[in-house]
């Protein structure tokens, strides 16, 4: 089941589509720094932008600040409510489950289709970002001309070895992975609710709008702590120097919390659902 749900995300082009566009983004946002050499101002502009100028071994990280806030949740929701809701309006499901495929066993399988199209696309943007930004903005070299294995400076102003960046770098990746799989949950769970994909799609987007506008809000400063996307960008500090875990386990936890209820409700849902389509 497993392997028909991971058949089902890559043989279609839109799954390439999306991690084209998302990789697109740095590229594009890499050219116009490389040509111009014009950082951003202070405080704004996405973080590592201004340190990818001296050091094109940073770009990855850059490149992971520039898809996180809209493109990479937006993909994830793309899918993730199609899941379900895409094969109930396409007419496949009951036809499905008639098969000796157990409701759970389906659900998992797409989940786990779910991670490793996420896996997919954010290492697709970590190795894209990472040539381009190596290619455009240049390593470091010894001084008999020989490229050397760029160190990188933290954001404590402490250098960082190549191993060190390259941990910090699978740090990133997986918060950013628990990051999405709570908006994977979000959109799954809707996704078993109606049969529409893209109901299911921008009711999860709805979610994320309103999350990122209470985040902002000082009003909202006593449930700020526990909303969805309140934590997204905690992964930068994997790159202070030492790092810093407060926000990155309160971030994961909420996350967890998210897939543990909404899976569960997901699951409750669908286990109970009369599929009539």
């Amino acid at each position: 089941m497993i392997r028909v749900e991971l058949a089902k995300v890559f043989r279609r082009p839109r799954t390439y589509v999306i991690a084209g566009l998302l990789c697109a983004l740095p590229l594009i946002v890499a050219i116009f720094l490389a040509t111009t050499r014009i950082p951003p101002p202070p405080g704004q502009g996405g973080a590592f932008l201004s340190a990818v100028l001296s050091n094109g071994a940073l770009y990855p990280a850059a490149a992971m600040a520039l898809v996180l806030p809209i493109f990479l949740p937006v993909s994830v929701a793309v899918l993730a409510g199609d899941a379900v809701a895409g094969e109930a309006s396409g007419g496949t499901l009951r036809y499905l489950l008639i098969r000796p495929v157990g409701r759970t066993r389906l659900l998992v399988a797409k989940l786990l289709a779910l991670v490793t199209f996420v896996l997919f696309a954010i290492v697709a943007v970590v190795l894209t970002s990472y040539a381009s930004g190596v290619l455009l903005f240049g390593v470091s070299t010894s001084s008999a001309g020989v490229t050397l294995p760029p160190d990188v400076t933290s954001l404590s102003g402490v250098t960082i070895s190549p191993a060190g960046l390259a941990l910090r770098l699978l740090g990133t990746v997986g918060y950013i992975v628990i990051s999405m799989l709570g908006v994977a949950a979000i959109a799954l769970f809707l996704s078993t609710v109606t049969d529409s994909a893209l109901g299911a799609a921008m009711g999860a987007l709805a979610v994320l709008v309103t999350s990122q506008v209470l985040v902002t809000l000082d009003a909202a400063a006593a449930i700020r702590p526990y909303l969805p996307t309140r934590y997204w960008l905690a992964w930068v500090d994997f790159f202070r120097d030492p790092v810093l875990w407060r926000d990155i386990e309160r971030g994961a936890g909420i996350q967890l919390v998210y897939l543990v209820v909404l899976l569960g409700a997901a699951w409750a849902n669908f286990l109970t659902k009369d599929i009539t389509t």
